[in-house]
């Protein structure tokens, strides 16, 4: 028997340099095949999830294909997704139109500007914020992702807010 069929990828210690050795590699990979907009990093890992369910089925010298193979049908499954979001957004707006043209330039003009004025605020502000507002994280769950303290990111989110409602008109959040 030789030594790679006596080392299971089960065993954290071997998993552990499986990822150290692939982690980059699989991460350029799919950020140069597919860009940044489907999230790589993301899929990299969850190829590494797969792995780690299925170690005593993968050999450590099939590891690197299963790793690239499972995370480019991740990403692939993704684009379908994303197809299919994009296909349904589509009939769903031509559906129903009841908003005047006005009402719709406003609409556009006014998300730009909110846009614009996200991209102006600092990273730690911005990213405070929207896991808040958009994400609906409490203020204690961000402070213990981001390793900060509770007052921290009240005011953060307190400073975007103050920003956005004096650059924009009639900016408010409920």
């Amino acid at each position: 028997m030789n030594q790679e069929s006596k080392e299971n990828i089960c065993q954290e210690i071997v998993f552990q340099h499986v990822y150290n050795t692939h982690v980059k590699d699989l991460n350029n990979y799919l950020y140069y095949k597919y860009g940044d907009q489907y999230n790589p990093s993301d899929k990299a890992q969850d190829a590494f999830i797969k792995l780690w369910d299925n170690c005593k089925k993968v050999t450590i010298s099939k590891a690197k294909a299963y790793l690239f193979k499972v995370a480019n049908n991740l990403m692939l499954n993704e684009i379908k997704h994303q197809k299919v979001v994009l296909k349904y957004q589509q009939i769903n707006h031509s559906q129903h139109d009841y908003e005047t043209p006005e009402f719709l330039i406003e609409k556009d003009q006014y998300l730009e500007s909110y846009k614009k004025v996200l991209e102006n605020l600092s990273e730690e502000q911005r990213v405070a914020f929207l896991l808040n507002k958009v994400d609906g994280k409490k203020h204690s769950e961000i402070a213990d992702m981001l390793g900060v303290t509770k007052k921290v990111i009240e005011y953060r989110i307190y400073s975007a807010f103050k920003i956005l409602k004096s650059e924009l008109e009639n900016f408010s959040i409920k």
